[in-house]
C-alpha cells in the first residue's frame, strides 16, 4: 500500500505522538498504529507491537473484572 519511506515516516510520527499521549491525556492507540507501520520493515518494532498488544489486553481484562465487580447503587 505505502512504500517503505512513507511507512517509516508515518510509523515514527505515530510512535512519537503515542509516547506524548502516554504522558499527556490522549489515546495511546497512536503508539500501536506507529508500531504497526514500523513492524512491516523492522523486526524489533514487531516485537514491541506484540508486547504492547499483550499489555493492553491484560489491562482491558483487569478493567473488565473491576467494572463487573462494582456494585451500582440506586
Amino acid at each position: 500500500m505505502f512504500n517503505k519511506p512513507t511507512r517509516v515516516t508515518l510509523g515514527v510520527i505515530g510512535v512519537f505522538i503515542g509516547i506524548v499521549f502516554a504522558i499527556l491525556p490522549g489515546s495511546i492507540l497512536f503508539l500501536v498504529a506507529g508500531l504497526f507501520m514500523l513492524s512491516f520493515d523492522f523486526p524489533l518494532a514487531r516485537k514491541w507491537l506484540r508486547k504492547s498488544q499483550k499489555v493492553m489486553s491484560w489491562g482491558a481484562g483487569k478493567l473488565d473484572a473491576a467494572v463487573s465487580k462494582r456494585r451500582y447503587s440506586r
